[in-house]
């Protein structure tokens, strides 16, 4: 099969054969029609996840057609169509048995823990616990876009912060899981305030219904949302991962409010930082969100199918595989105002 695969850490990625995979024991293989790519990814690449060995095909957000089940599996056969959330659980552990498996001690993630899904083919584990049966209407691009972004986005504000109608909400980053979590909170009845970098991704968030966006220029953001606000929001998400963004998203809020962190915050001198005397002073809650469990999808593909949801109108670009390749590795540079989708069939 065909696949994007980099030989070791920052190398040139690049589009060759390899050996398609085989179901394991209680899991599938499912033929890849559709593969989303994120910053996550580019984090792989760039050596910042242990788990990666390479030779590696990254990927991790993907929906597709099951081509082949192994031994055990139950609810699935081929030709189900299907998605996956990006963490994997066991299917044996407790938190996997009471729909907790986002937080599974033996996680598997495609991509990460295994090769992903920037191939014609990848290879899912414990399929009676982590696959999602995509509906009728749902196409298989939009499917693939809930599997880290979407699902992350709306476990955040609904799992996590319990985002009540009316309250503010300051979402950091516009990318991806920043315009999900506009949204995603526009639909709950929130009042969103946008900050990104990018005026492209600033106007995208606001076609999707936030009421103020900031252009972090080097202004003063959380003076700014504390200004537009009242106060500041009542909850913030920092969907990008910086020492700066989730500062200011920290910084951003009203007293008692709470904060998501999403992005993935890389280290400075061994620790990530944070301005932890206000989190104490104005007792904020620091929470933290690693995706969504399969067992979390009904509700959110409810609303999807209602078109209350539409994830489908934050992909920007499809593309190939080859280009892929080409992008993988100034990811983090891209200036994207929405999802990139991978076709590849292409």
């Amino acid at each position: 099969m065909r696949a994007v695969v980099f030989d070791a850490v920052r190398s040139e990625p690049e589009v060759r054969e390899v050996a398609e995979p085989t179901a394991p024991v209680g899991g599938v293989v499912v033929r890849v029609l559709a593969t989303g790519m994120c910053r996550s990814d580019w984090h792989g690449w760039a050596g910042h996840d242990d788990d990666i060995v390479p030779p590696h095909v990254p990927g991790h957000e993907l929906a597709g057609v099951v081509a082949e089940v192994g031994a055990g599996v139950e609810r699935w056969a081929a030709g189900d169509r299907v998605t996956v959330p990006f963490v994997c659980g066991c299917g044996r552990c407790e938190w996997c048995r009471t729909g907790q498996a986002q937080v599974c001690p033996d996680q598997r993630q495609p991509g990460f823990t295994h090769w992903g899904s920037f191939a014609e083919y990848v290879a899912l584990h414990a399929a009676d616990t982590n696959l999602i049966a995509i509906p009728g209407q749902v196409g298989f691009a939009a499917a693939a876009s809930l599997g880290c972004r979407f699902a992350t986005a709306y476990r955040a504000l609904v799992g996590r912060a319990r985002v009540a109608e009316g309250e503010w909400v300051s979402v950091v980053g516009a990318g991806g899981v920043g315009l999900s979590a506009v949204m995603i909170a526009r639909a709950l009845g929130a009042r969103v305030v946008a900050v990104d970098r990018n005026p492209r991704a600033l106007a995208v968030a606001a076609e999707l219904g936030a009421e103020h966006t900031l252009l972090a220029d080097g202004a003063d953001i959380p003076a700014a949302i504390a200004a537009v606000t009242g106060g500041g929001s009542h909850v913030s998400v920092d969907a990008v991962g910086s020492e700066q963004t989730c500062a200011d998203a920290i910084l951003g809020l009203r007293r008692r409010g709470r904060h998501v962190q999403v992005g993935l915050l890389p280290p400075v001198d061994g620790l990530p930082r944070a301005p932890m005397a206000r989190v104490i002073g104005w007792e904020l809650d620091v929470l933290g969100s690693h995706g969504m469990a399969a067992a979390d999808y009904p509700g959110m593909l409810a609303l999807i199918e209602r078109g209350t949801l539409q994830p489908q109108r934050l992909i920007e670009r499809t593309i190939g595989l080859a280009e892929a390749a080409r992008l993988l590795p100034v990811y983090d540079t891209a200036t994207v105002a929405g999802m990139t989708m991978i076709d590849p069939t292409r």
